[in-house]
């Protein structure tokens, strides 16, 4: 019993150990919010521009704009832009690592996220939008009010596939000097010499964190079917 209570210290307790974890914990979280916030705002309005554009060709400059930024955000690794937004865009600004980083993790997860609305979007019979406008509502009406609830339930899971990605993509946000779950763990390593217990104390947390969220996203879809009957 006191070797398990000695080999939990030097894990968990002894030369810090228990600040990093807590910080990191803390930090991965604050990013990944951060990050879902800015990707699911950006990436509807991406899905938007974008549907509009393909169903009544309108919105031609902002959907080449919005192209664009699709192309480069999933074309190039998430690493090299988290450390081109620390490095070059935020180098001369004093902003805190967790709000860079998750601003960095934001926009690229946008780029996935505006796919997945735009696939909803298009996904809606358009009779739902010929049944808006003989109510009287206008096209930003009948978007708001029937398409996108519509399009939501179609793409939440694929949603929530998105979320558990952004929050296992986080663990590189140490390459900016950010202490995480993952940069907790090579902490304690470095006073451990062992990597095994902090390598899988790590997986574990994120496992933790990825199981909790998957819950309570299960709950919102199984709620929101249950509203359609």
């Amino acid at each position: 019993m006191e070797n398990l209570q000695h080999q939990f210290n030097r894990y968990f307790v002894d030369n810090g150990a228990t600040e990093w974890w807590l910080i990191g914990l803390k930090t991965t979280l604050l990013v990944t919010v951060i990050a879902l916030c800015i990707g699911v705002v950006l990436g509807l309005l991406i899905a938007l521009i974008r549907s509009t554009h393909e169903q009544t060709g309108k919105l031609k400059l902002l959907n080449i704009v919005a192209r664009v930024y699709l192309t480069i955000i999933r074309g190039t690794p998430s690493m090299i832009q988290i450390l081109f937004f620390y490095s070059v865009i935020f180098a001369t600004v004093n902003l805190n690592n967790i709000v860079i980083g998750g601003i960095a993790f934001g926009i690229n997860s946008g780029a996935y996220v505006a796919e997945i609305f735009r696939s909803g979007i298009m996904s809606v019979d358009k009779g739902q939008t010929e049944a808006g406008r003989s109510l009287g509502l206008n096209s930003a009406q009948t978007m708001r009010l029937i398409i996108i609830p519509q399009a939501f339930k179609n793409v939440l899971p694929a949603l929530i596939n998105e979320m558990i990605v952004l929050l296992k993509e986080t663990a590189i946000i140490g390459y900016i000097g950010t202490i995480d779950i993952t940069k907790a763990a090579t902490l304690v390593q470095s006073r451990t010499y062992d990597a095994l217990v902090p390598l899988l104390s790590a997986a574990i947390f994120y496992l933790i964190l990825v199981m909790i969220l998957t819950y309570f996203m299960g709950k919102l879809e199984r709620r929101l079917r249950k509203s359609d009957h």
